[in-house]
């Protein structure tokens, strides 16, 4: 059984739902898809309203909550609440709530929450989730787009750069505005647009992928297990932690994600790319020059 501590290692609400999802009945399934529509505010609702947004029973709900591992409808809304407030959080606050055992040695600190971070993010990760992630940046006749936020956008240079070795039209969206507007006019059904968007949610980086999900792209979100409100829009919900040693919310186990996801396309396509990737080192090696390479004399290696 889970527990309901709301501590960093819990699941949340959210997390539990896309874990049990192939075990929900039709009707509680309706109830998942109308508080992952409206996370997580629609959970905040009597459980009467919540039953009437989802066409069901109450007594629906109520087998929802159980089976998401909560002991009463109560529970279930304290573990919302605590996770409304965790997504409010700046790092100014996180930094206030830090204690004196927060501010050891920062090297092993980090060593425990990091690598803790990629452990529960990557045991969290619904498998099938992952793996239709997988399949849809494998299809080339589909073209990939990424869209990032102020420290995010990272995220999807870094995926983009690996993808345009595997496969052809992968594209990034610039953080400037007025680019993001013109790159979203040709997105449409044959289109997959992978978004990236961590707590403190950056509000453009939602309204794109929204206006390119309401034009018929296939939308990938990668966010914390708090969800950012692109969650609600998504086909498709990579989350992973953002424990941190500092006041920012940490993006390592986003980066362990993203290169678990590059291998498992390369694992996919196989023998498909070798033609593209000879191609792209010829061209690399064609535009260094070699004077450009410094290769050390044996008296500069001494």
């Amino acid at each position: 059984m889970i527990g309901v501590d709301r501590a960093e290692g819990a699941l949340t609400v959210a997390e539990r739902l896309q874990l049990r999802l192939a075990d929900l009945t039709p009707a509680e399934r309706k109830v998942a898809r109308a508080l992952m529509a409206e996370y997580p505010v629609r959970g905040l609702q009597p459980i009467a309203k919540l039953a009437a947004a989802a066409g069901v029973s109450a007594p629906t709900v109520v087998r929802l909550v159980s089976k998401l591992s909560f002991d009463s409808y109560a529970g279930f809304q304290r573990s919302l609440k605590s996770e409304v407030s965790a997504r409010l959080s700046s790092p100014l606050a996180m930094h206030a709530g830090r204690s004196a055992a927060d501010l050891g040695d920062p090297l092993s600190r980090s060593e425990h929450l990091f690598c803790d971070g990629i452990r529960s993010s990557f045991a969290r990760l619904p498998r099938a989730e992952f793996e239709q992630a997988v399949r849809l940046l494998a299809e080339q006749r589909r073209s990939v787009t990424m869209i990032g936020g102020r420290f995010s956008s990272m995220l999807a240079e870094y995926l983009a750069a690996h993808l345009r070795v595997l496969r052809p039209n992968v594209y990034v969206i610039s953080s400037a505005g007025a680019d993001r507007t013109s790159a979203l006019l040709d997105l449409g059904r044959r289109d997959v647009l992978v978004a990236f968007d961590y707590r403190r949610y950056q509000h453009d980086t939602v309204r794109a992928a929204v206006t390119a999900r309401q034009q018929g792209a296939t939308l990938i979100a990668f966010t914390d297990p708090y969800l950012s409100p692109l969650a609600a829009h998504a086909d498709v919900i990579l989350t992973s932690s953002v424990q941190s040693p500092s006041p920012f919310d940490a993006l390592t186990p986003a980066v362990a994600l993203v290169e678990a996801v590059i291998a498992a396309l390369v694992d996919r396509l196989g023998d498909q790319p070798l033609a593209r990737m000879a191609r792209y080192d010829a061209l690399y090696a064609g535009t260094v020059d070699a004077d450009d390479v410094a290769v050390p004399t044996e008296q500069e290696e001494a």
